[in-house]
């Protein structure tokens, strides 16, 4: 069987977990109507993407 031959320590555990840490998600609004969304993603309010116009205005009509 593999056994450890010394007691690994805090530091040098938490230097291995180092890149383990959770990053909050990037988000950006959309040059379009303003509203948050991913980066290189669709906006999913107006259906904007890179300046084009990819689906119909998903917004409701004014009244």
């Amino acid at each position: 069987m593999a056994v450890p031959k010394k007691k690994i320590s805090k530091s040098r555990r938490g230097m291995r977990r180092s890149h383990l840490a959770m990053t909050p998600t990037t988000v950006v609004d959309c040059p379009n109507c303003g509203e948050s969304r991913l980066p290189h993603h669709l906006c999913n309010n107006c259906g904007v993407y890179n300046n084009r116009q990819i689906l119909k205005d998903r917004r409701p009509a004014a009244q």
